[in-house]
């Protein structure tokens, strides 16, 4: 169940046995087969294939670009089915039989290939963890935060449901990392909190079982005798396939559940810093653009941030686009969360911070967040900027978050970091 589906033998294996699969139930067959049949059924397999192709690009608000191998598997998966349908009469038992296995397995072929882009999923037990909802490693309830002996060299994670009283945002279970400092004691320390936001086709456990993040953030304490920031893994979406942008919208008012629900509940529940110098927020993707925004926008919320591979501002497709999808068409909305025209209207900060960090073949990304850099700076904002290597996937994200993660800490307060 550990097996990597980035790479390695896994992925060519399951790629390999779809292709002999699909060939096996395919056949030589007969004249009429070959002539007829066979070529038929191909040809209504590539049309449909092109038309899902179509349908997909054109209806379903995707901007980002559709890895390669979706098409060519997808399109595997659709002959199969169609070899079986029209080559039912005249086939053996066996070839209709290896047929629905093809297909199955060139779908995962072709969901693969988006994973092996995005990095969603490095293992198989991180996707299996996640659909089926598996508890995540040093996971505990809050019942159970009093039993966690004051010696652990660990931090634990914990579940919890933030009730959505100012927002009214219908959110999914979120869930808060506390460091080993933070168990040492019945009188807990006062931490700093990082906010942390996922990408946009998001889940509040990807930070974890994509991102790292908790992996990080322990061998991080384990260097600073058990200091490090509380995280909390918020959920700015509400569902996977919704994208909010962390503004308050049509969506859902995903801004407010992070302003106004998440930073009271983890004040009161884990006796967190209540000092908004101490608080930060940090994400990867359509994170990273929440981070800038939310902390260019509320200062007096968020003071510090980590923008991991963000985009210029909030945006799905063009501007008209999203002034209608994330603003229901309010222009002034819009430019209320565009951080550039923020930051040219809003009087000088003080003591605000902030990390840009990307992957050295983001270049979309590594050009957005020069002209954020420009701006913040020009109105006092403390920055940094690093750009590591690799693509815009989650492992770019887990590496830059391990690279940020001193900084962030020292900006945040952290015992041990101030220089």
């Amino acid at each position: 169940m550990n097996v990597s589906l980035l790479g390695g033998w896994f992925p060519w294996t399951v790629q390999a046995a779809a292709l002999a699969l699909f060939l096996a139930a395919l056949g030589w067959r007969d004249r009429a087969w070959r002539r007829r049949r066979g070529p038929i059924a191909l040809g209504a397999a590539l049309a449909l294939t092109a038309l899902a192709a179509a349908g997909v690009l054109t209806l379903s608000g995707i901007t980002d670009p559709v890895p390669f191998g979706v098409w060519p598997w997808g399109g595997v998966a659709v002959a199969a089915l169609s070899v079986l349908g029209f080559g039912w009469r005249g086939a053996r038992w066996w070839r209709r039989a290896l047929a629905p296995p093809a297909a199955l397995l060139a779908l995962f072929c072709a969901a693969n290939s988006v994973n092996a882009a995005t990095g969603y999923y490095p293992t198989l037990q991180d996707a299996v963890g996640e659909l089926t909802g598996q508890p995540l490693p040093q996971q505990v309830t809050l019942a159970e935060l009093g039993s966690i002996h004051g010696r652990t060299t660990t931090g634990r994670i914990v579940q919890v449901d933030i009730p959505d009283t100012a927002s009214g945002f219908a959110h999914r279970q979120e869930l808060v990392y506390l460091p080993p400092a933070w168990f040492r004691s019945q009188n807990r320390p006062k931490l700093p909190v990082l906010e942390m936001i996922g990408g946009e086709f998001a889940a509040p456990d990807n930070w974890v079982r994509s991102g790292n993040a908790v992996r990080t953030v322990d061998d991080f304490a384990a260097h600073h005798n058990g200091f490090a920031p509380i995280l909390v893994f918020v959920d700015a979406t509400g569902g996977f396939r919704v994208d909010t942008e962390c503004v308050d919208g049509p969506h859902g008012r995903a801004e407010s559940h992070l302003l106004k629900d998440v930073p009271p509940f983890v004040q009161k529940t884990f006796n967190a810093a209540t000092d908004p110098h101490r608080w930060g927020v940090a994400g990867w993707s359509m994170g990273g653009t929440c981070a800038v925004d939310l902390t260019v926008e509320h200062p007096d919320v968020f003071t510090h941030f980590g923008d991991f591979s963000g985009d210029r501002g909030p945006y799905i497709g063009d501007r008209d686009h999203t002034v209608q999808e994330l603003y229901g068409g309010d222009t002034a909305a819009w430019a209320a969360h565009d951080p550039l025209t923020v930051l040219a209207h809003h009087p000088r900060y003080q003591g605000v911070s902030g990390y840009f960090g990307q992957g050295d073949e983001e270049h979309a990304q590594i050009e957005s967040a020069r002209a954020l850099d420009a701006a913040a700076r020009k109105d006092g904002i403390r920055t940094t900027t690093a750009v590591g290597s690799g693509k815009h996937s989650w492992q770019t994200g887990a590496a830059t978050f391990a690279r940020a993660l001193p900084w962030l800490a020292q900006q945040l307060g952290v015992p041990g970091t101030r220089a």
